[in-house]
């Protein structure tokens, strides 16, 4: 987690350096009416192997540009949590990951496809809703099936879509998010225990999304 948040902010100076290129909503990128993308986070896991905190991350959007304010997009993701997602920032979140414990007996692993929506609210100013159903696989240690259930997992986006190069065919996208899960099915007592010393919700998680026009 650490690791993380180092490349994010490394990724949030290289965003201000670009600033100066044009954004979506100048005249020169409404040729482009797809784009390709996934965050940074997915960086955070390389190099893990078979860490217990590694959450094998993979998350990638597949976006239509309607109109100069109007973006819809088709989400899939998958990872692997090895606590609940609920534990805020100001809960200890990163000293409960160091001491493990609130670690699961196990791991969770999450993966669905779902929809977005994107709206261009001033120059390169966005806001997003994604909303992401998920099937749910509960795991042992040794990566043994526990059960199965279901998740509704929604999450709400303000950030700022930066293009570059030569042809503004590359972007990064620093962004704030947030996300709750009220629907949430089939979970194991073990888990369960730990799931409801906590919140439906996560507040305010720093991520930059990179990906390419075309």
């Amino acid at each position: 987690m650490k690791n993380l948040l180092t490349i994010l902010f490394t990724f949030a100076a290289l965003s201000v350096f670009a600033q100066s290129s044009k954004t979506v909503g100048q005249q020169s990128e409404i040729n482009y009416k797809y784009r390709l993308s996934t965050p940074v986070i997915t960086l955070g896991n390389i190099g893990k192997g078979g860490e217990r905190t590694n959450t094998q991350h993979v998350e990638l959007h597949v976006k239509r540009q309607l109109s100069r304010k109007d973006i819809i997009g088709i989400k899939f993701a998958t990872w692997r949590l090895f606590q609940p997602m609920g534990i805020l920032w100001w809960d200890g979140l990163l000293d409960k990951i160091d001491s493990q414990s609130e670690f699961y007996p196990g791991y969770l692993r999450e993966t669905g496809l779902g929809v977005s929506y994107q709206r261009m609210l001033w120059k390169g100013l966005f806001a997003t809703v994604e909303i992401l159903p998920q099937l749910k696989t509960y795991l042992t240690e040794d990566n043994t099936k526990i059960a199965n259930g279901f998740k509704l997992y929604t999450s709400y986006h303000i950030g700022y879509h930066i293009a570059f190069g030569k042809k503004k065919r590359f972007f990064i996208e620093p962004q704030i998010h947030s996300q709750n899960w009220i629907v949430d099915t089939n979970t194991p007592a073990a888990f369960k225990a730990l799931d409801k010393k906590w919140r439906t919700y996560f507040l305010f998680e720093p991520n930059i999304y990179f990906g390419i026009n075309f």
